[in-house]
């Protein structure tokens, strides 16, 4: 599992890197160049040349090491290797992103223009269906998947979280698509009751299948 996510993330980044590598030329010497924006899509948080065009190339190969390694640290390493296609998928899904995000702030450095709420609304939409479509062929883990603790003491509970997760995190990943491709300014009305939705009723519903399921692991042992 190690070697292909890091081959992934070396991948992303040097195409990060070649992607800054065209632009560098383009932005002077101590300009400041967006790296942050608001949910309307106008800049809202500035860094150096040197940040705005290294920062997410570098953050790619974190994100794909730690990625990596993780399984070989999980105490529950053998279910991470069962989930392997589902860890994959969206360890590769996550990296693209970072590089479509990192292609469109660097046209807008460029002076390019790129509506970046856009961008974002779809890549981040599209993330979190591939996210959905794979949580329900996890097995549980201690740093993969919805992890409460009652997924983590309940095979049951970890089973029909996952399952309820998926469908949550597929129709909101499709929505922000949607409001993505109609009318980005609508993210803003969206996102949080979307997300407290996503988060808060897989936690809830974990707890209900933990305290009827007869061979739950007791909380106090």
């Amino acid at each position: 599992m190690i070697r292909p996510i890091l081959i992934a993330g070396i991948i992303a980044a040097a195409a990060m890197l070649g992607i800054s590598g065209w632009a560098w030329g383009q932005v002077p010497a101590g300009a400041q160049i967006p790296i942050h924006w608001g949910p309307g899509g106008e800049p809202n948080g500035y860094a150096s040349k040197e940040v705005g065009l290294l920062l997410l190339p570098l953050l790619s190969l974190g994100v794909a090491a730690l990625l990596a390694f993780v399984p070989g640290i999980d105490p529950r390493r053998t279910n991470i290797l069962r989930s392997q296609p589902a860890y994959r998928a969206i360890a590769y899904a996550a990296l693209l992103l970072m590089l479509v995000l990192h292609l469109a702030a660097v046209l807008t450095a460029t002076g390019r223009t790129v509506d970046m709420a856009r961008v974002a609304s779809i890549g981040v939409g599209l993330l979190f269906v591939i996210m959905g479509n794979y949580l329900g062929k996890t097995r549980s883990s201690w740093f993969f998947g919805i992890r409460t603790p009652w997924t983590l003491s309940s095979e049951r509970s970890w089973a029909l979280t996952h399952r309820l997760g998926g469908y949550l995190f597929a129709a909101f990943g499709a929505l922000m698509v949607a409001i993505g491709a109609v009318n980005p300014a609508w993210l803003a009305w969206a996102l949080i009751p979307g997300l407290i939705l996503v988060v808060g009723m897989p936690v809830a519903y974990s707890y209900l299948v933990w305290r009827d399921d007869p061979h739950r692991q007791s909380m106090e042992s």
